[in-house]
């Protein structure tokens, strides 16, 4: 796996870590700033849902992660390629919802995709 692949993995590990973050330990005192478009009543009661979701995305950067410690080349890509894919698939669905979910979520993934074959070391 390329430099270029690795700090693009690394981007969209650090985003979902992020995520993890806001949703589990700052849904009530940061959400509001970052969900604007939801009312501020909202967070007290979906804070557990909010924790939920949050562990999910840290599930998904604990393996974007471990697929750079990976040392066996091939299944580095492959373990990466998959947990890219999940975080492409769940930025897609929540683009339906949040349509800056693709930018934030899908676009980068995508790209991080696309790094995996573009800059494929021979």
């Amino acid at each position: 796996m390329t430099l270029v692949s690795k700090v693009l993995i690394g981007l969209v590990a650090l985003t979902h870590v992020y995520f993890c973050y806001l949703e589990m330990f700052a849904w009530e005192s940061r959400g509001p700033e970052v969900f604007t478009f939801l009312a501020p009543e909202f967070f007290e009661p979906t804070k557990g849902l909010a924790a939920n979701q949050g562990l999910y995305n840290l599930f998904l950067a604990g393996g974007l992660i471990w697929s750079l410690l990976i040392a066996d080349t091939v299944w580095q890509r492959k373990i990466a390629l998959f947990f890219l894919i999940c975080v492409l698939a769940a930025g897609l669905y929540g683009a339906l919802i949040l349509p800056t979910t693709l930018v934030v979520q899908a676009i980068p993934a995508t790209l991080a995709i696309v790094s995996l074959f573009a800059f494929r070391k021979a």
